[in-house]
């Protein structure tokens, strides 16, 4: 019966071994997927830095030459605004006078298509 016993105990003990063994290969297991999971964030990371980096080159050429073109702009709206107020002051008094001329001279004359009260 001894032997008996002791074979019982013997699997008892291999169940138990076989049990700490499997949750050391879990525990493993977890170890190695955190560990995967944070190389895979890491990289990730680095990833989305390089390409926010990209991004800032790329928007800073961009905005840079759009602030060039907009200094352009600029200058060519204030050449046409100093142009056109030379325009009104070389010609303004020439014009207010023709104005005035063609107001104030009154020719008067008889509309072509009057017509006196008695002839048809």
């Amino acid at each position: 019966m001894t032997s008996h016993s002791q074979g019982i105990h013997q699997l008892l003990q291999a169940e138990k071994r076989a049990k700490e063994k499997l949750e050391e290969a879990k525990k493993r297991k977890g170890r190695r997927l955190k560990q995967a999971k944070d190389e895979a964030q890491a990289e990730i990371d680095q990833y989305r830095l390089q390409r926010e980096r990209e991004f800032r080159q790329k928007q800073d050429s961009i905005m840079g030459s759009q602030g060039n073109l907009l200094v352009k702009v600029d200058e060519q709206t204030r050449a046409k605004i100093n142009g056109l107020i030379s325009n009104h002051e070389r010609n303004s008094e020439k014009v207010l006078q023709d104005l005035l001329g063609i107001v104030c001279e009154i020719k008067p004359e008889i509309h072509i298509n009057f017509r006196e009260a008695g002839s048809h």
